[in-house]
């Protein structure tokens, strides 16, 4: 991380265009509310989280969320509910559905 700053690109979108865009722009306020989207190398959207203004982000799980789609994308492995790099992952694939409560247990390494 740089001093005072962040180690992504951020930009300012005062005529909403972005925000009309992805549906976080309030007309009536002239504002976009709180949104935040992962878009993978693809140009795929990944996740997408919006709130509104009252309500902070976590930007743990920000990056949490951004370091598990990496290993995703990665390893084609999957990623328990919780997962930070180091703990379980699972193998996905026709064994595994129905079955994840057999392989993965909150908390479980």
């Amino acid at each position: 991380m740089v001093d005072g700053g962040v180690p992504f690109p951020m930009l300012a979108d005062p005529a909403g265009k972005i925000g009309r865009l992805y549906g976080v722009y309030d007309e009536e306020e002239g504002i976009d509310v709180r949104g935040r989207f992962l878009i993978d190398p693809d140009g795929i959207l990944q996740a997408m989280e919006i709130l509104t203004p009252p309500v902070g982000r976590n930007v743990e799980e920000l990056f949490r969320q951004l370091q598990a789609f990496q290993h995703v994308r990665e390893t084609g492995e999957a990623t328990p509910s919780g997962w930070t790099p180091g703990k379980k992952t699972l193998k996905p694939g026709p064994d595994l559905v129905g079955k994840v409560w057999k392989e993965w247990k909150v908390g479980s390494e």
